[in-house]
């Protein structure tokens, strides 16, 4: 028996059994899915299919929503070198960290496959000396989610800066509040402790003018005047137009409020259209998307967002696993995805696809979107990256908690920053 740490078997304990029935020499692989949204269901369904054509068994692995907590579960079962999981779901900024425990799935996937995905998520995916370690599953970008009833209903404009969005949830709270509804917010975010604060951080900080944390040459540019001015103003947002429990919301908790009828806006991911659009959504058919507000000094910014499958060096039957991998990222699976939750595609050709965009009239704004994406600085930071996101996050938490000044919080990760990256040199 494999020897884990408590947190790895607690999670593959909850093994989902997700193939058909067995036949004579069929093999059982295990594939690590996340449970945001239909993620799970959609990983089963897709799971099922390929051991109906294959003749293998696949078992699921559920994983904990909070992208931090999975790659802790993560760094744990790899370290044990152990073969219990063959395929592993992984963020886009992971490939640093996690890489040296994956196969080259050069070895096993023909060019002409890889050459159908965007080329900026293989290059994500590849090391220098051109190992593919994973293949995109879904790209994603962050983006604003509105009630356009609600802007009729105020006769206003969807906003284009932060301060016309602080305008407008204020507008919109109140009338609210006033009409009865005092579980009403203006504005829903993701503010908890965790990777995707540091998205939503990069968001704020980027749309204005203040840079990405470290650049593309390793300075490290955090502590200036308009990073100050945009976590000074999303700390204001705080008990006023976003609840203090916003402090400990990740992707699927800001969901719950915006999807029950409670927040005038949200940022959230792309999968959050088809559940706020499904038969028993309290909004649906009242949602607007846009790009996120820029600030005075900036233009709109997302945060590059994304998963891939990777193999691990560990799985017994790594042939079978990368023919799953395959088949999870292929053209019918990523088809299925998007009509059915508006997953992004990650290769180019689907965004012609007439029945995905039938699906999802908002896929039509996405270029804009994604064109404007800013990636997180995991490749400049390397294996110092998992380091330097909880120093933005835990650090910035700690300005919009009111446990610190937000002016001084600049200051003070770009000394923690400093201290991981040696000074820039990483």
């Amino acid at each position: 028996m494999s020897r884990f740490p408590s947190l790895a078997l607690a999670c593959l304990a909850a093994l989902i059994f997700a193939g058909g029935g067995r036949t004579a020499g069929a093999v059982t692989l295990s594939m690590s899915c996340g449970a945001v949204g239909l993620e799970l269901e959609l990983c089963r369904k897709a799971a099922e299919a390929w051991s109906q054509e294959s003749g293998h068994e696949v078992k699921i692995v559920s994983t904990p929503n909070s992208s931090t907590e999975r790659l802790a579960l993560y760094q744990q079962i790899l370290a044990a070198q152990a073969g219990d999981i063959d395929v592993l779901q992984v963020d886009i900024v992971w490939p640093g960290l996690l890489g040296s425990h994956f196969v080259d799935l050069n070895d096993y996937i023909g060019a002409e496959t890889v050459e159908a995905f965007f080329p900026a998520l293989i290059a994500a995916n590849t090391t220098a000396e051109g190992a593919l370690l994973a293949l995109p599953l879904y790209t994603d970008a962050g983006m604003l989610y509105a009630r356009q009833d609600l802007l009729e209903k105020y006769g206003l404009n969807m906003p284009d800066t932060w301060e016309a969005l602080t305008q407008a949830a204020e507008i919109i709270q109140a009338g609210e509040r006033a009409a009865g509804n005092a579980d009403f917010w203006g504005y829903v975010w993701q503010g908890r402790a965790y990777e995707g604060l540091t998205c939503n951080i990069l968001e704020w900080v980027h749309s204005h003018g203040g840079g990405s944390f470290v650049e593309e040459d390793g300075t490290i540019s955090i502590a200036n005047p308009q990073a100050q001015e945009a976590l000074s103003l999303a700390a204001s947002w705080v008990d006023t137009i976003s609840p203090t429990g916003v402090l400990n919301y990740s992707e699927e908790e800001a969901r719950g409020v915006f999807q029950s009828g409670n927040a005038a806006f949200m940022r959230n991911w792309p999968y959050a259209w088809a559940l706020g659009n499904a038969e028993d959504s309290l909004v649906k058919g009242k949602i607007a998307v846009a790009p996120l507000p820029r600030g005075p000094e900036g233009e709109s910014t997302a945060t590059l967002g994304g998963w891939s499958l990777a193999v691990s060096r560990y799985s017994k039957h790594p042939e079978l696993a990368a023919d799953l991998v395959k088949h999870m990222t292929g053209v019918a699976e990523q088809k299925r995805r998007a009509q059915e939750s508006a997953y992004n595609p990650t290769r180019p050709a689907l965004y012609q696809d007439a029945d995905i965009l039938a699906a999802n009239p908002f896929f039509a704004t996405l270029p804009e979107i994604l064109d404007k994406a800013v990636a997180r600085p995991s490749t400049v930071t390397g294996r110092h990256y998992n380091r330097v996101s909880n120093a933005i996050w835990s650090t910035v938490h700690a300005a919009l908690s009111g446990e610190a000044p937000p002016e001084s919080q600049t200051e003070a990760l770009e000394a923690r920053l400093r201290r991981i990256g040696r000074g820039g040199r990483w």
